[in-house]
């Protein structure tokens, strides 16, 4: 390809709406473009990566015994319905009507097909087990699109679903997935760790996350150095802090005059968050919750969700908690009635807290959990944070950032019974089949490929997926003799079926190496003046600082094995 033809243009500056690394190389290289919010074009560059990376995973999918197929990402919202998990993706699921008002969905993933269809199709244990996936657009009205191709409302995904007789076999289709990932990440040149996930919207029991690890990253990674053990934010465990265990005292009233928040009320009284009581309110599908917690703990969402059972969960509004006659800054759950409460693990943790005295200006000392207060359910709320201890091992945990490039999840049977796929056993009984799903977001994972593989001047591709593997770039083309031999090696390099970028345009120097460093292609190929004169020409890796020149009658020969070696 001769880059004078090529369509997208590269760009000096940084674009201002872009706010990762992977955005502003995608946009400055111009591989992609913003249609509207959370939707984007792919420019031949983007798409030749695109390409070779959706070619490895389906090699992958396909060695790990994978069927590929195609769904439709038209959706009845009657399988939604049926599924129960419409209201699970609320306003994240694309809804519309045809022209005869019946109600549709656009995909934003495929359990729902994919179990209606086989559960058509299999009648008797002897149909399985089976590995079907496809590589299909999905759509998600995501509230805040960012990143580029991190988090969009219209993506390219890999979905396989495995359907098997037993746990047994779904274990086994989850390690056999586990290990193509692997292989699929490896060949993409992109490290990532496994972690322990939350299902979310999916559902099922078991899932893991293969993170990319990134500053860029939208999700929080706790991991433990020591034992190796690491979950997302949403799904980690950890030890807290101790607090004091010394014996209970009488509760004991404490002025607290226009003090409401933990660090004012800690400041005021001389002690420390650990030895406090907040209270955060919530809705939870219409109800109200009052949750308790340790003062120096925060809630994390995603498991107090996961413990109510509800679909929707926000805070409450001002509003909301003086309806239920609460007073906000002073509460807590002492004497509280008809009111729904739930508390961390933590308010047993220690004695003698400090809580709201549930009028203004007004804290208790020695509140001791159940003895001063009873809640409705206690249970792991908690977020855990570096500095926590380690569950397995103790240590202190860690903290960093990392890219979900791909989720696998443990379905169970809780869709195929909802969805009636069934299949006949060998003693003739009618039994659920056990669903696994595993996805990766192809786009996502090349944003998050160039995230890792960047310098400060521009991409640095892993040679599997670049677009292109040589970037051929004459200087001074009106001189005859660099003209005449960049030309000749461009169409000699690709009758040996190496793709090449040639750069035929009549810019400087300096236009053409910061373009070269920009697009990232794997091997820089120069062509000049200076180089010609001692009979050679420069060959240099983008990952590397220094060329070397190679004589101009065996350059093919040498670039060819270059690329094999590498």
């Amino acid at each position: 390809m001769r880059l004078s033809q090529l369509f997208g243009k590269t760009q000096r500056e940084i674009p201002a709406e872009a706010d990762t690394i992977s955005h502003q190389l995608m946009l400055r290289a111009g591989m992609i473009r913003q249609l509207t919010a959370g939707v984007y074009s792919y420019l031949p560059l983007a798409l030749r990566s695109l390409h070779k990376i959706e070619d490895i995973i389906r090699d992958e999918m396909n060695k790990a015994g994978g069927q590929e197929i195609c769904m439709p990402v038209l959706q009845p919202i009657e399988l939604w319905e049926k599924s129960g998990r419409g209201a699970s993706f609320g306003q994240s699921l694309f809804r519309l009507f045809d022209r005869k008002e019946r109600e549709l969905a656009l995909g934003p993933t495929h359990e729902e097909v994919i179990t209606d269809l086989v559960g058509r199709s299999v009648q008797s244990y002897r149909d399985l087990p089976l590995l079907l996936y496809q590589i299909q657009t999905k759509f998600r009205d995501e509230p805040r699109p960012r990143g580029g191709l991190v988090r969009v409302r219209e993506f390219v995904m890999k979905d396989l679903y495995s359907f098997d007789t037993d746990a047994e076999g779904l274990d086994i289709n989850y390690q056999k997935m586990i290990a193509a990932y692997k292989n699929i990440f490896s060949r993409c040149g992109l490290p990532v760790i496994i972690i322990e996930a939350d299902s979310g919207a999916i559902g099922g029991k078991d899932s893991n996350e293969f993170m990319a690890v990134s500053e860029m990253g939208e999700d929080e990674i706790i991991y433990c150095e020591s034992c190796g053990k690491a979950a997302n934010a949403e799904k980690a465990q950890s030890l807290k802090v101790k607090a004091d265990n010394s014996s209970p005292l009488p509760m004991e009233e404490v002025a607290t005059p226009g003090y409401k928040t933990i660090e004012e009320v800690c400041r005021f009284l001389k002690i420390n968050p650990v030895n406090t009581l907040k209270a955060v309110f919530y809705m939870a599908d219409n109800e109200f919750v009052f949750v308790c917690i340790r003062g120096d703990v925060d809630v994390n969402e995603v498991k107090l969700k996961n413990m109510l059972h509800c679909v929707d969960l926000r805070m409450a509004t001002e509003q909301e908690v003086a309806a239920e006659g609460i007073i906000a800054g002073f509460a807590s759950p002492i004497g509280l009635k008809n009111v729904k409460i739930v508390a961390d693990e933590s308010v047993a943790s220690g004695t003698n807290f400090v809580a709201g005295g549930n009028k203004n200006d007004l804290h208790i000392k020695n509140v001791n959990y159940p003895r001063d207060f009873k809640a409705d359910i206690v249970a792991d709320i908690a977020l855990a944070a570096a500095g926590d201890g380690c569950t397995e091992c103790s240590a202190k945990l860690l903290a960093t950032r990392g890219v979900e490039v791909g989720h696998v999840f443990k379905l169970g049977t809780f869709l195929s019974e909802k969805m009636g796929a069934f299949y006949i056993d060998a003693n003739g009984e009618s039994k659920p089949i056990v669903m696994g799903c595993y996805g990766i977001g192809v786009g996502r994972l090349m944003a998050a490929i160039i995230d890792i593989n960047h310098d400060d001047k521009g991409i640095i591709w892993p040679q599997n997926i670049a677009p292109y593997q040589v970037y051929v770039c004459p200087l001074f083309l009106e001189d005859t003799r660099v003209a005449e031999k960049a030309e000749s090696l461009y169409k000699e390099l690709e009758n040996m079926g190496i793709e090449v970028l040639y750069d035929d345009r009549s810019e400087s120097t300096g236009v053409k190496f910061n373009d070269a460093d920009l697009l990232g292609i794997p091997l820089r190929i120069t062509v000049s003046p200076r180089s010609l004169e001692k009979g050679c020409i420069e060959v240099k890796w983008r990952s590397e600082k220094k060329a070397e020149l190679v004589p101009v009658d065996e350059a093919a020969k040498k670039i060819q094995e270059m690329l094999t070696v590498k």
